[in-house]
């Protein structure tokens, strides 16, 4: 089964790279990164569900958001957080049509966003001392789209409560604590108070954007 074949290759790439990232070897990082998405696409369309057009775009957004990160300079850092951007409004019309609105519960989601608003701005007031004026406001509003994918993840679990959103809402969560992460290690005084740095990035962008797709796919079937 090819759904196998990519879940394995998609396995043992995720192990190199966090490998990589574990002893911070560059190469190793460069080499496997670009295949991560890859391959969580290929599980994806070969998992025999129905593809959404939108998920695949998405993805492939996020692809050409690593392969643009991994350049250095604020222009390329900059490159790759407009597509990650993007790939989250893609995500967000993922779960619109998931969403029932007349049955969200705005007592959770509106102090949910709050606080998802709330952490992207102390981040962003962590980091202004060390952080280019030019790239506050662009970090800014990147972590506020995050959110907001995050927030249309949580209305989409309480609209359809079942293993699928949840796991699709964790796969949000742990995307977010990654951009959290990615930022203070990029730019904060001190990144070592990351656990491993971009071990702890990639790791939790890993797992986020695979169960992102599981999700999705058990809520397909």
């Amino acid at each position: 089964m090819l759904k196998i074949v990519f879940l394995v290759l998609l396995a043992v790439s995720s192990v190199i790279h966090l490998y990589g990232s574990w002893v911070k070897k560059e190469k190793l990082r460069i080499v496997t990164k670009p295949m991560l998405l890859l391959f969580i696409i290929l599980y994806y369309v070969t998992g025999g569900v129905h593809v959404i057009p939108l998920l695949i775009a998405a993805l492939v957004a996020s692809w050409l958001g690593d392969v643009l990160l991994m350049p250095k300079g604020n222009a390329w850092f900059t490159a790759g957080g407009i597509a990650f951007m993007l790939a989250h409004f893609l995500f967000i019309a993922v779960y619109v049509p998931q969403v029932a609105f007349s049955h969200v519960n705005w007592f959770i989601t509106v102090p949910v966003a709050i606080a998802y608003y709330s952490i992207s701005a102390f981040i962003i007031h962590l980091l202004i001392p060390t952080t280019p004026k030019k790239m506050q406001i662009p970090m800014y509003v990147y972590l506020l789209a995050n959110s907001t994918m995050n927030v249309f993840a949580l209305m989409q679990l309480i609209s359809n409560p079942c293993a699928g959103s949840a796991v699709a809402y964790i796969g949000a969560v742990l995307f977010f604590v990654s951009d959290c992460t990615l930022f203070i290690v990029r730019y904060y005084k001190k990144p070592e108070i990351i656990f491993r740095q971009h071990f702890t990035v990639m790791l939790t962008y890993i797992l986020g954007e695979f169960m992102i797709v599981q999700g999705m796919i058990m809520l397909s079937k």
